[in-house]
């Protein structure tokens, strides 16, 4: 189908050359003039769009229009069995898309976006839902042409009616963080039944046409009448590869693969979603939870513990190969894991104070003590990565920063971000001389060792709230190092519902928090450190940081038109964070500690963006030895 934006080159050569200048004589010759020569450049020859089976942010795609499957899947993976695993809370809800509740694990199996990504590229789609993506050259609009085998659950067809409702639904019922990724959308409209329109703000909008591929796709005619905003326990109709066959409200959920789902043959689903069925069963206790994985009542897990990943594992289980237990390592952003401050509260309003409370953190003898010398210590928002600043800024790096000097810290420019040191001679002397110092000139003094405000007399004494027991020796060992400076830290374990619940409402003073990345950051830094976020409950700026430099790094890093610019935009952005200390960084383990039950096979390749257990399946011989996986 010829689009309606291509234009015809007839067209175009007629708005550029001149009619001919004839004149006809009664008495004399023809006075023919002949056509000026016109230069005229081929682009303007070229069609207004192209259209795509896929998009990247930067450079070429990987796989072609005919591309059977992606490399890192084995596309003739059996299919069969079921995989069971765990989940930490509590769920009340099955609309994952709002603020209200908890919704369940897993739930965005059963939701398809019109594109999917290629794990194995650092910011590439190909089509789903879409068949084809519709662009110009300046991607200040989108073209989304569906697939027209594409189904629903029930059986219905995906329309661009669905498209629209789904971006419409999220914008203005969704969870605030919609909003904030979807703020350069001018809008959708309709072409015809499978084709849709997205229209961009002006400005740079190279990422933005990927963010709206990967909204998920819900059916209009389901939520007709429903009020979207409230939890439900109706189970929904999706448009992905799982639907919802069961649930135990807040305990279970159970899903199976849809066997009339029409993409299973895609070549972006070949060699996945391998498992007839995948459940999921509600451990509120991390130890109960991690027993219940030793007495096989699941299959697969992340162990995040350093000591339990050197002592509890010494089973006959694992002696005998039955469970497997290997660390992968990844070069992705890990992103930045922190005790948050809440900026919001006057207490942590003054950076001074900010940077005399870093000192509470002995990374050093933390990591000896305790981490069984696993980690490194996370000294950037982007650490594990090219994106992370290091030294000095120079180059394009301090060039985007150069014009915001006067409102930032000199040393910034002048001397490396660093943490405190302890192992450093006289390290621990030095941080609490250091730290006495801020917090003097901030207007605190000590008195009878406790730090109080110099004008109001008033205790410096503050709330960390956590959700895992585990982390609450960490945390004994933070407060007895502020204790040194007259500071009072309060620990309060919750759940992790109340939890996820106050910091999305930003009702905490101090809690942990880990802000995972990407290879290619975009719209979603401004969700988590815009000025205009620190306002808007359920962003994930719980720091509260509102300052016009980070949202100006910001605005660099979603303008950037190449891979070099991404980089040095990313890098303003992160010593700009770093200096404002809005967080106490942790530490970092550079890839993921695994754990399973000897049932599965999988893949060879573990590709760029890491390994994912939906490219893995149930192998029969092992599952009938161990009597496990199976249906």
């Amino acid at each position: 189908m010829t689009s309606i934006l291509f234009a015809s080159a007839f067209t175009l050569l007629a708005a550029v050359l001149p009619s001919a200048g004839i004149h006809a004589q009664e008495d004399s010759k023809p006075n023919i003039n002949p056509a000026p020569t016109v230069a005229v450049d081929e682009t303007d020859l070229a069609p207004l769009t192209t259209r795509s089976h896929g998009i990247s942010l930067y450079g070429d795609l990987k796989y072609g229009p005919d591309f059977h499957h992606f490399d890192y899947v084995n596309p003739d993976a059996p299919k069969g069995g079921k995989l069971l695993q765990s989940s930490i809370v509590a769920f009340d809800t099955l609309n994952p898309f709002t603020l209200k509740g908890n919704a369940a694990a897993g739930i965005g199996l059963i939701y398809d976006s019109l594109m999917v990504s290629s794990a194995d590229e650092p910011s590439s789609m190909y089509g789903l839902i879409a068949r084809e993506i519709e662009l110009p050259q300046d991607r200040s609009f989108a073209i989304f042409h569906l697939d027209p085998r594409a189904k629903f659950q029930d059986g219905s067809d995906i329309t661009a009616e669905d498209v629209k409702f789904s971006y419409e639904i999220l914008l203005e019922k969704g969870s605030p963080v919609y909003r904030q990724v979807f703020s350069q959308i001018e809008g959708a409209e309709i072409i015809d039944e499978l084709t849709v329109k997205f229209t961009f703000k002006p400005g740079n909008n190279r990422e933005t046409p990927l963010t709206v591929a990967g909204i998920s796709i819900m059916p209009k005619k389901f939520w007709d009448g429903k009020d979207f905003a409230k939890t439900t326990f109706e189970i929904p109709v999706g448009s992905g590869a799982y639907k919802v066959a069961s649930i135990e409200a807040g305990r279970r959920i159970t899903y199976e693969r849809d066997p009339n789902y029409w993409a299973a043959n895609l070549p972006v689903n070949r060699g996945q979603n391998n498992f007839d069925t995948i459940q999921y069963d509600t451990y509120l206790d991390p130890e109960v939870q991690r027993q219940a994985f030793l007495a096989g009542e699941y299959m697969i897990r992340s162990e995040h513990s350093s000591r339990d990943w050197n002592t509890a594992y010494n089973t006959p289980a694992v002696e005998r190969g039955d469970i497997q237990k290997e660390f992968m390592p990844d070069n992705l952003p890990v992103g930045m894991q922190a005790y948050v401050m809440n900026n919001r509260l006057p207490i942590f309003s003054d950076q001074r104070v900010r940077r005399a409370l870093q000192y509470g953190f002995d990374f050093q003898w933390l990591n000896r003590a305790m981490f069984y010398g696993a980690y490194s210590r996370t000294d950037s928002f982007f650490v594990n990565s090219e994106l992370a600043a290091t030294g000095i800024p120079t180059g394009d790096e301090l060039a985007l920063l150069e014009p915001y000097r006067d409102q930032l810290p000199a040393r910034l420019f002048t001397e490396p971000y660093t943490l405190p040191d302890f192992d450093a001679p006289n390290g621990r002397r030095e941080a609490l001389r250091e730290a006495m110092t801020l917090l003097n000139e901030a207007g605190w003094e000590v008195r009878d060792k406790v730090l109080v405000n110099k004008e109001t007399g008033q205790p410096f004494r503050f709330e960390l709230i956590i959700r895992q027991p585990g982390l609450e020796k960490i945390a004994l060992v933070v407060k007895s190092r502020l204790k040194q400076l007259g500071v009072e830290m309060d620990i309060r374990l919750i759940d992790t519902g109340q939890w996820v619940n106050r910091i999305q409402a930003f009702d905490f003073e101090v809690t942990t928090f880990w802000w995972q990345q990407s290879l290619t950051p975009g719209n979603e830094q401004r969700v988590f450190w815009s000025s205009e976020a620190a306002d808007q409950p359920g962003s994930r700026n719980f720091a509260g940081i509102k300052n016009p430099v980070v949202d100006a790094m910001i605005e660099n890093i979603t303008s950037a038109n190449s891979w070099e610019e991404l980089v040095a935009a990313t890098r303003a952005l992160d010593r700009v964070l770093l200096w404002g200390d809005y967080v106490i960084p942790q530490y970092y383990l550079g890839g993921d500690r695994m754990v399973w039950w000897n049932i599965f096979g999988r893949p060879d390749e573990v590709p760029l963006q890491g390994m994912s257990v939906m490219r893995w399946w149930i192998d029969p011989d092992k599952a009938a030895k161990l009597q496990m996986g199976m249906n």
